[in-house]
């Protein structure tokens, strides 16, 4: 019995874990769901496997009765030349309506998903990171940005304790032809 007490309190670690805020970062206090929804352009990211190689990303978030967001990440691969599509779910973690979320792209699985940064009252800007700082996303409702506020995001990611030596700019122009 100790051994699968044990092996369920480090999995419900590990699940907490993923959800968790990384050490210093504050989300914000409010995030109005409704105004969130809709269309954000990937201006710029850390990079991981599930986005490597994809350019032209948007996710699309729509709100559910039930207080949850749909979540339609979307991408075009450069190297296989088609669009990459993934669906998931956004709920707030915790009691109110913060800038910490959790998100499942696999079933049970959730990863953080924390706001730190949202121009109120507009919602046109947004920085967002996981349960630690190896992930990090500017996303806004425009394909482009401009260089002012590319560098009030990477000044702001710095101050926070991101490594930026490895960000990626998102390519947001057209699809290149066939």
């Amino acid at each position: 019995m100790d051994l699968v007490r044990s092996v369920a309190i480090a999995a419900g670690l590990t699940l907490t874990a993923c959800t968790g805020v990384p050490d210093g970062i504050t989300p914000i206090s409010e995030l109005d769901a409704e105004r969130y929804q809709g269309t954000w352009y990937e201006i710029a990211r850390l990079d991981h496997s599930f986005e490597e190689g994809l350019s032209r990303v948007t996710a699309e978030y729509e709100l559910q009765e039930d207080g949850s967001l749909t979540v339609i990440n979307r991408g075009y691969d450069t190297v296989e030349r088609r669009w990459s599509q993934a669906e998931g779910t956004a709920k707030f973690v915790g009691e109110g309506q913060s800038g910490h979320l959790k998100v499942s792209f696999f079933g049970p699985f959730y990863s953080a998903y924390v706001i730190f940064e949202l121009d109120q009252p507009d919602y046109q800007l947004a920085y967002i990171t996981g349960y630690n700082r190896d992930y990090l996303w500017f996303l806004a409702r425009t394909p482009e940005v401009s260089e002012a506020a590319m560098a009030r995001f990477r000044a702001r990611a710095e101050a926070e304790g991101f490594d930026l030596s490895e960000l990626i700019v998102v390519d947001q122009g057209p699809v290149p032809r066939q």
